[in-house]
């Protein structure tokens, strides 16, 4: 039976903080499309690396990195969750199969059902690709979400992805220099929507 994912579901399966039904949906690059996540570990040592177009080899060669990505995020994640205390989250801590849920599908409910939602760009050494799931994400709710969205890339990322999502969409696009700065906005972003549900500028999610 194919998991519906909904707010409860999501409230259900995250840990208990002050604001528990104030959803903040962070995502990152740190596992899009690479193939370390994809094939088993007996699989890949029956590749030749070497022997990979370009493009493949780093797929491969690049899990350092998106490893130091998850770990980024997850601090950010941890301080949001203790100030202001929303209930920050990435989507591997819902814990939906991917053989039940794609990536991409999990990715537009967790938006749809979060009160915020940030996709965080790290540098890192070069720029990731900001993924599919970002332009699904766009595509499906930019219309009637787009307040409850903004993008934050480290100063150095350059992305024609997130030039073009801002004109296209009016996108909300941040970028800091720090990680103390990028949490400082996270924050004033929560903050920013929480005002605006209170006030009845934005529908309150129950």
């Amino acid at each position: 039976m194919t998991v519906e994912i909904t707010r409860d579901l999501i409230v259900k399966r995250l840990g208990s903080v002050k604001y528990d039904r104030f959803l903040f949906y962070l995502m990152g690059p740190y596992k899009s499309f690479n193939l370390n996540y994809i094939l088993s570990e007996e699989e890949r040592d029956e590749i030749d690396i070497e022997d990979l177009p370009g493009p493949l080899r780093r797929l491969f060669r690049n899990k350092d990195d998106i490893n130091a990505a998850q770990t980024f995020l997850r601090r950010v994640q941890g301080e949001l969750r203790t100030e202001p205390g929303v209930n920050a989250f990435i989507a591997l801590d819902v814990d939906v199969d991917t053989d039940e849920v794609d990536t991409v599908t999990q990715s537009i409910e967790y938006t749809r059902w979060s009160n915020a939602t940030a996709f965080v760009v790290p540098f890192l050494g070069h720029n990731f690709g900001v993924g599919e799931e970002a332009g699904s994400i766009l595509e499906n709710l930019a219309e009637t979400h787009g307040d409850r969205l903004i993008f934050v890339h480290e100063d150095d990322v350059t992305s024609a992805m997130i030039r073009s999502a801002k004109i296209r969409w009016d996108l909300r696009v941040e970028t800091y220099e720090t990680e103390a700065e990028l949490v400082s906005k996270l924050r004033r972003f929560a903050g920013g929507i929480m005002q605006r549900e209170r006030h009845g500028e934005l529908d309150r999610l129950k």
